[in-house]
């Protein structure tokens, strides 16, 4: 027995057959949308007066970015205080103030 199966590409706006996923940022909100091309240059052209007075900038990498989960950006002052004594008890060098290194913060989470 044969069997076909048929994924199809719909536009999110009219159902028609989209060409491929348009994404854009609004107030620190990332969005996508599947468009054809007809509703895609809608959108760009809705938004042309807006990007040609607006400034560039670069994309926020957020923690997906960094290395590893445990960015020490996102930390909780408990958290650093943690590892801190951790690498302590380990001789791992640390300081008692500031940026935990990215090694250090690595070691202790593959120890935990």
């Amino acid at each position: 027995m044969a069997k076909r199966i048929v994924e199809s590409f719909i536009d999110d706006i009219d159902g028609s057959g989209a060409t491929g996923t348009t994404k854009f940022a609004l107030d620190g909100m990332s969005y996508e949308i599947d468009l054809s091309d007809p509703n895609r240059e809608k959108l760009e052209k809705a938004l042309a007066p807006f990007i040609t007075k607006a400034r560039a900038v670069r994309a926020d990498r957020g923690v997906r970015g960094r290395r590893g989960a445990g960015s020490t950006r996102a930390m909780s002052r408990e958290k650093s205080t943690e590892i801190r004594q951790w690498a302590k008890a380990q001789g791992l060098p640390v300081s008692e103030r500031g940026r935990i290194a990215a090694t250090v913060v690595e070691k202790y989470e593959a120890a935990h």
